[in-house]
């Protein structure tokens, strides 16, 4: 698949057949599978060496879990950016992921062009959910963490640059973006662009996590 070839890509789950299978499905995408961990502890070790640009990861494992995994991986010294592919499409395990700093959150049973897809997308940088998820983070966090304070002390954005950041938020490519709002591809960048800018922040994962902190997507 175009986008992933030479992908230096970690596996990490406690299946042994499920960890093989999905390996086997990005070597053969063209991924460079750089390595594989059935535990938490060692997957952190483990990624330090092996220096993946993304890690596919479960949340439920032995050792430590899959949040605290990811909070170390993207924190690192050199950070990757996480995918969590997980049996549970429970409410708390996905916002837990996504407060810890996961890149986006995958279901199990996601197709394999589905998975390839998203592998993809991660590490383009965008933010990417199974459907459905995405409109249950934003709307939790809407609910929590929405306050009038802060929305005194935003950077003022334009109408244009909401409907952009909304539209990221949610998980759309920038080309699903130009398509939604009949804009260009470059256009459409350059809107994000210059949200980052204002909003000093440096890429698409930041700007979903603003967006969902601050209440910011459509009601």
């Amino acid at each position: 698949m175009a986008g992933v070839n030479g992908l230096r890509v970690m596996v990490v789950d406690d299946h042994p057949m499920w960890r093989d299978g999905v390996a086997r499905d990005l070597a053969e995408a063209g991924c460079d599978v750089v390595a594989t961990a059935g535990d938490g502890r060692q997957a952190v070790r483990i990624a330090s060496a092996a220096r993946p640009e993304v890690v596919v990861l479960d949340l439920q494992m032995p050792g430590m879990s899959g949040v605290e995994v990811t909070r170390r991986l993207v924190a690192g010294e050199h950070p990757a950016r996480v995918l969590v592919l997980s049996a549970s499409a429970e409410q708390s395990d996905v916002l837990e992921a996504v407060k810890a700093g996961a890149s986006g959150y995958l279901v199990k049973s996601a197709s394999r062009e589905e998975f390839l897809d998203a592998v993809r997308r991660t590490a383009e940088g965008d933010a990417v959910f199974t459907p459905g998820l995405a409109g249950l983070v934003l709307g939790e966090y809407r609910r929590l963490a929405a306050q009038p304070a802060d929305a005194e002390a935003r950077p003022r954005l334009t109408r244009r640059e909401t409907e952009v950041l909304r539209l990221v938020a949610k998980g759309l490519s920038y080309r699903q973006i130009a398509e939604r709002l009949v804009l260009s591809h470059r256009t459409v960048q350059n809107h994000v662009q210059n949200t980052l800018n204002k909003l000093h922040l440096h890429n698409r994962v930041e700007l979903v996590r603003y967006v969902i902190e601050q209440g910011l997507d459509d009601t």
